[in-house]
């Protein structure tokens, strides 16, 4: 609940954020401080890794694991099993999101080293992973774990990661 907060007071959540952690915020953030409604949020994204699942049109399964240090939340990283055609363009393969509180301390570098072992097992060789033009700090995360840079398309770096 205080990473969320967190992530609530840089904005995050707000209906112009189309992140997942925004989304998931809007969704489910009001019902998160009970068992029942955690639960719930659990159920639901464990279920987003099926095929099966119901989603949204234009939504892929994706596999989404959380940081911990103890029994501290410090980030997630998602994992989309496959690209479309939007995202070929924003979002990739993967993205990660790691509390202010706890950035700046190689969380977010981990975490991506972390998740390509499980998206190769997901039979992705090569991972999308895209940055915001202007954050210095997510690309070096990514270069930092062998990510080549393609192109730039309006607002975003484009960077594939081996996964093996």
């Amino acid at each position: 609940m205080a990473a969320m907060a967190e992530f609530r007071d840089e904005g995050r959540g707000e209906p112009a954020d189309r992140t997942v952690i925004g989304d998931e915020l809007r969704e489910f953030g009001e019902r998160w401080g009970t068992a029942e409604g955690f639960a719930e949020y659990v159920r639901w994204l464990r279920a987003q890794s099926l095929e099966e699942s119901p989603r949204p049109a234009g939504h892929v399964p994706s596999t989404t694991l959380w940081w911990i240090r103890d029994d501290e939340y410090l980030g997630r990283v998602a994992i989309r099993h496959r690209l479309t055609e939007v995202l070929l363009e924003v979002g990739g393969h993967i993205s990660y999101d790691v509390r202010s509180s706890a950035r700046r301390r190689g969380h977010a570098t981990a975490m991506l080293g972390a998740a390509l072992p499980v998206a190769r097992g997901l039979g992705i060789t090569s991972a999308l992973v895209m940055c915001d033009v202007t954050n210095v700090a997510s690309r070096k995360v990514i270069e930092a774990n062998g990510g080549v840079f393609e192109d730039q398309r309006g607002g975003k770096l484009r960077l594939w990661v081996p996964t093996c």
